[in-house]
C-alpha cells in the first residue's frame, strides 16, 4: 500500500486570518519501517500522535473558514514540530517507551525522512504564508495539538494550554479568552513551553521569524475522546480565537 501524501491542505483560500497547522495529526508509519518495532497498542497512544487533534483542527477550519495543513506521518517517524537534527526529531525514546526502529539510524536515513515528510509539510506552510503575505492578508499561525492527561506518572491539571514565545500579546489574550469559562484550568506555556532550536519549529520559524503572531493550542486528550467533546472544544476555541484577534485589532 502506498503512503499518503506528506501534507493535506484544506481550504487554502479561506478568508480567516488564522492559518491552522496540525503537525501531529497522524499515527501512520510507512510499512517499510515495520511499525518501528512497536506493538500496535503503542501506536494508538499519545507517543505516536496527538489524539483528537486532527478532528478538532478540521472542525475549527470549517467554523473559522481557515486554511488547515495536516501532517500524514507519525511523530515517531519524524516530528514535524522539531528542528531537524535535534534528539527529539526522530526519538529513540518517547515517554518511557523505547523506539527500536529509531535506534542508531544513519545520517542518510535521517535525511531521507526529512525529504519525505518534514520538508514537504513545511514547504507547503511556507508557500501558503508567502502567498498571503504577497496578497497583504492578515495572518496568525495556530498549531492545534493535544496532550496526555498523565505523563510519566504525573497528572496534569490543565484542560488546555496556549504556548507562545514572541507573540506574547496574542498568546495571553487567547489563554484569557479560553479561561473566560471559570470551570476551566488554562495554562500559559503549560504543559510545555516554546524552546526555539530545541523542541519547537512551528512558532519560531513560521511565526516569530516572520514577525507574525503564532501560538500552539493544547487540549487535554480525554476531553477530545468523542464527537461531542470535539464539537464542544471546536466551538469554544473558535470563539476564543476570534476574541483574541479582536483584542489585538482593538
Amino acid at each position: 500500500m502506498s503512503d499518503p501524501a506528506p501534507v493535506t491542505v484544506l481550504n487554502a483560500e479561506g478568508a480567516s486570518p488564522f492559518v491552522l497547522l496540525c503537525e501531529h495529526a497522524s499515527n501512520h508509519i510507512p510499512a517499510r519501517y515495520g511499525a518501528l518495532g512497536l506493538p500496535e497498542a503503542e501506536l494508538a497512544r499519545h507517543i505516536a500522535w496527538d489524539i483528537g487533534a486532527a478532528a478538532l483542527a478540521r472542525r475549527l477550519s470549517a467554523l473559522l473558514d481557515a486554511p488547515l495543513l495536516l501532517s500524514a506521518v507519525s511523530r515517531l517517524v519524524i516530528d514535524l514540530n522539531r528542528p531537524p537534527g535535534v534528539p527529539t526529531s526522530i526519538p529513540e525514546r518517547s515517554e518511557d517507551t523505547i523506539i527500536p526502529g529509531n535506534a542508531g539510524i544513519r545520517a542518510e536515513e535521517r535525511a531521507a525522512r526529512e525529504r519525505a515528510w518534514f520538508h514537504p509539510f513545511h514547504d507547503a506552510v511556507t508557500a501558503l504564508l508567502d502567498r498571503r503575505a504577497a496578497a497583504g492578508a492578515a495572518t496568525i499561525v495556530v498549531g492545534v495539538h493535544s496532550f496526555t492527561p498523565r505523563f510519566q506518572g504525573v497528572d496534569r491539571p490543565w484542560h488546555a494550554g496556549v504556548l507562545f514565545a514572541g507573540a506574547e500579546g496574542f498568546g495571553r489574550a487567547l489563554a484569557a479568552a479560553i479561561a473566560a469559562d471559570s470551570a476551566l484550568v488554562v495554562g500559559e506555556n503549560e504543559p510545555y513551553r516554546i524552546e526555539p532550536g530545541l523542541h519547537d519549529y512551528t512558532v519560531p520559524v513560521h511565526g516569530d521569524a516572520r514577525g507574525i503572531d503564532a501560538a500552539l493550542i493544547e487540549v487535554r486528550q480525554d476531553l477530545l475522546g468523542d464527537a461531542a467533546g470535539i464539537e464542544e472544544w471546536a466551538l469554544r476555541l473558535a470563539s476564543a480565537l476570534g476574541a483574541a484577534a479582536g483584542r489585538l485589532a482593538g
